[in-house]
């Protein structure tokens, strides 16, 4: 291929004429304005085309999943999501393409060092290698979102944003991960699951050595030490690293719980917690521990689990020096040092860290044993007193004493392993 490189960005074009455009485009010569954003067109052709999008007119529909678009082009690239054609190849490496454009920003990764980021932000300083590419950032601190989505009336800041928004409410997931069969909206959001399964995580926080798979999560992890939390609930001060978890965090304010549980019926504020909760119904626990063959629904409390057998505390009070295997457990009993968010018996004023653990505390107060074995009809005032109990039914083989090689069954109600083998070399039991 002979490409055509810009003397000012360095951007390159696979066209003279583009390149020429794009010259106009810098120069702001003899351009043509679109009178609802400003946006500059080389052509009047060009500039006609782009005010259907302000029109609202869709006349190209998708055969396939009803999709509309303004024109035929955007039609023709859309059925590629479902063809799976992607015809523009990087001529660097293997990856391909359904977009030219798409495959142009790519190309621009394997050469980044060859191009100046002379175009900086004033607000910021972050620095773009076009004009163009700082005229869309700037959009991001005016906080103007000119793009609204029909369907549940979310603003964005770029067309692309809402374009790739849209795709929700389509349904349509074209994209699907040939290692566990998990469809995506999008095939990057395709590319970074995929690096999940190959359990590379290649970017490592220089601060506590906690490994990530992509540079947006480091980034986001990094704001954790820096201890600045910019977003602050106006209802409850409460503040947060990132404006998403202030406004997962204030929909707890609103009471509002839209999404119910066809199971039992609970509600919840948000659909990542019901999806969380239906796995209780389901059963399906597929995160199983390759040390003792405890499986989990969540992979997350696989590994606080896998915590358990290795031993290792590495996170520590510095008011009491209590050590914890998981930042999460720590911050959890700094509310009690802090006195914020805990949670108090009105009955004889012992302080818990979570509401879950007032309420089982409460019945130690009555006589109310809510907990029932299905087996042989004992009660129980806790859930993990019910769970430990109904070991006996199943006499799973818990624990292996490693002094005299005889499994454990009924103590482990009342003693923790390593208490056990203690009193084995003391044949106490």
């Amino acid at each position: 291929h002979v490409y055509f490189r810009c003397d000012l960005c360095g951007k390159t074009f696979n066209r003279q004429r583009n390149l020429k455009w794009h010259q106009r485009r810098q120069s702001g010569d003899k351009m043509n304005y679109c009178k609802e954003c400003g946006r500059g067109f080389p052509t009047l052709s060009h500039l006609k085309i782009h005010e259907l999008i302000h029109s609202g007119v869709k006349k190209h529909v998708c055969d396939q999943c009803g999709s509309s678009f303004t024109t035929a082009s955007e039609l023709k690239v859309h059925k590629r999501v479902h063809t799976g054609e992607k015809p523009y190849k990087c001529k660097h490496c293997d990856r391909s393409f359904s977009r030219s454009g798409s495959r142009n920003l790519h190309e621009r990764t394997h050469t980044e060092g060859n191009f100046i980021k002379a175009y900086s932000c004033d607000l910021c300083g972050k620095s773009f290698a076009q004009v163009g590419t700082l005229k869309k950032h700037k959009v991001i601190h005016s906080g103007v979102k000119s793009y609204h989505c029909d369907e549940c009336g979310k603003s964005f800041t770029q067309l692309g944003h809402l374009n790739a928004h849209q795709l929700i409410h389509s349904g349509v997931k074209a994209h699907r991960c040939n290692l566990c069969g998990k469809y995506f909206t999008r095939a990057g959001t395709l590319r970074k699951h995929k690096i999940i399964h190959s359990g590379v995580k290649a970017y490592s926080c220089d601060l506590c050595e906690k490994s990530f798979i992509d540079a947006g999560s480091l980034k986001r992890h990094k704001l954790i030490h820096s201890g600045f939390k910019a977003y602050t609930c106006d209802l409850c001060g409460k503040s947060f690293t990132q404006a998403d978890n202030l406004k997962t965090h204030q929909v707890i304010h609103s009471g509002v719980k839209p999404y119910i549980c066809d199971s039992c019926g609970k509600s919840f504020a948000h659909p990542r917690s019901l999806k969380i909760h239906q796995l209780i119904h389901s059963g399906v626990k597929a995160h199983s521990c390759d040390q003792c063959g405890k499986t989990f629904a969540r992979s997350c409390n696989l590994r606080r689990h896998q915590d358990t057998h290795s031993g290792i505390k590495a996170n520590s009070c510095d008011n009491c020096g209590k050590t914890f295997s998981s930042i999460s457990y720590l911050k959890r009993h700094l509310r009690i040092h802090t006195g914020q968010d805990v949670y108090c018996c009105d009955q004889c004023g012992k302080v818990f860290t979570t509401a879950t653990q007032l309420h089982h505390h409460t019945f130690t107060h009555t006589e109310e044993r809510p907990y029932k074995c299905d087996l042989c009809e004992k009660t129980f005032k806790a859930p993990h007193s019910l769970k430990g109990h109904q070991q006996i039914h199943t006499r799973k083989r818990l624990y292996k004493c490693s002094y005299c090689e005889v499994c454990i069954y009924i103590f482990i109600l009342y003693f923790k392993p390593d208490c056990l083998e203690q009193l084995c070399s003391l044949n106490i039991i």
